[in-house]
C-alpha cells in the first residue's frame, strides 16, 4: 500500500513538473536577451533583463499593449458579469419555473452549440458594420453577453442545488419569482456560477480570431496586441514572452480569486451535507 502511494505522488510529481515547466521556460526567457533564445541547451535559470523588457513590451508603439490590457480587463469583466448573471437566471427558469414551451426553447438553447463559431464571423461582422461598431470595444463584448454552456450549465447545477421545497416555502412568502432567484437560487448557485465566471472570463480574455476580425491595431485586446510585437522580418522572442507573462498575470489572479470560491462553496456543502 505504502509502495502505490508513492507511485502515485511520484506519477502526480512528474506532471507536475511536464505542466508547469514550459511556463517556467517562459518567465527565464522573459528575464533574459534574445542572444540566449537559439543556445543549446537552453538556460534554466533567470536572468535580470526582466524590468527592461517589460519597460520594452509597453514602449512597443505597434502593439499598444497597455490599451490591449484595459481593453481585454473592460471586455472580460463585462462579459464574465453578464454571462454569470443571465445565465444563471436562465438556467433557474429552465430548471425550476413551468411554462409553455420550456423543452423547445431548451433544445433551441443547445442547437446553438452546434454551430462552430467560425461560421458565425462573417455575418456577426456584417452585424457589427450595419451597427457601426467596427473598432470599438462593444463589438467584442455585445456577442457574448450569454452562452449557451453557460445557461446548460447552470440548469443542470440548479436542478440538483436548489431543492424546490426550498422555492415553494418562498412562493409561499409571497416572493416573485426574481426574488426566489436573487435571495434563494444565487446563493446556492454560487460554486457553479464561480466555475462558469472562470471559464467565461479566461476564454474572454485568450479570445483572438473575433478580436482581430473586428478591431484595428490600434485599438486591439491583449491577445490581438501580443501579435503584432511580432514583424514580418524579425521576431523579438524576449518581447514576446514578457508579453506573455504580464497577459497571463490577471488569469493567475482570477484562478485564484474563483478557485476559493468554488472550494469554499464545496465546503460548505460538504458541512451543511
Amino acid at each position: 500500500m505504502i509502495r502505490k502511494n508513492k507511485l502515485v505522488y511520484l506519477t502526480l510529481l512528474i506532471a507536475i513538473v511536464i505542466s508547469v515547466f514550459p511556463l517556467y521556460w517562459m518567465f527565464v526567457i522573459a528575464t533574459r536577451t534574445n542572444d540566449v533564445v537559439g543556445e543549446y541547451p537552453p538556460p534554466l535559470t533567470p536572468g535580470g533583463e526582466l524590468g527592461a523588457n517589460v519597460a520594452r513590451l509597453f514602449e512597443a508603439e505597434q502593439a499598444h499593449f497597455a490599451l490591449g490590457m484595459l481593453n481585454s480587463a473592460v471586455a472580460s469583466a463585462a462579459v464574465t458579469v453578464s454571462t454569470v448573471f443571465f445565465c444563471s437566471l436562465a438556467g433557474f427558469a429552465f430548471a425550476k419555473l413551468r411554462f409553455r414551451g420550456r423543452n423547445a426553447l431548451l433544445v433551441i438553447v443547445l442547437g446553438t452549440m452546434m454551430i462552430p463559431v467560425q461560421m458565425g464571423i462573417i455575418p456577426l461582422y456584417m452585424v457589427m458594420v450595419q451597427l457601426g461598431w467596427q473598432n470599438t470595444l462593444q463589438a467584442v463584448v455585445v456577442p457574448f453577453l450569454v452562452s449557451a454552456f453557460g445557461v446548460f450549465l447552470m440548469r443542470q447545477y440548479a436542478i440538483r442545488a436548489v431543492p424546490d421545497e426550498l422555492i415553494e416555502a418562498a412562493v409561499v412568502d409571497g416572493s416573485s419569482s426574481f426574488r426566489v432567484y436573487w435571495s434563494v437560487v444565487l446563493p446556492a448557485l454560487r460554486p457553479g456560477a464561480a466555475v462558469l465566471a472562470l471559464f467565461t472570463f479566461m476564454g474572454t480574455w485568450n479570445e483572438f480570431i473575433w478580436p482581430r476580425a473586428v478591431l484595428e491595431a490600434d485599438n486591439p485586446t491583449v491577445q490581438f496586441s501580443l501579435s503584432q510585437l511580432a514583424t514580418e522580418y524579425y521576431t523579438d522572442y524576449t518581447l514576446m514572452f514578457a508579453g506573455t507573462l504580464v497577459a497571463t498575470l490577471p488569469l493567475l489572479v482570477v484562478f485564484i480569486v474563483f478557485g476559493r470560491q468554488i472550494i469554499g462553496g464545496i465546503m460548505e456543502g460538504a458541512v451543511k451535507a
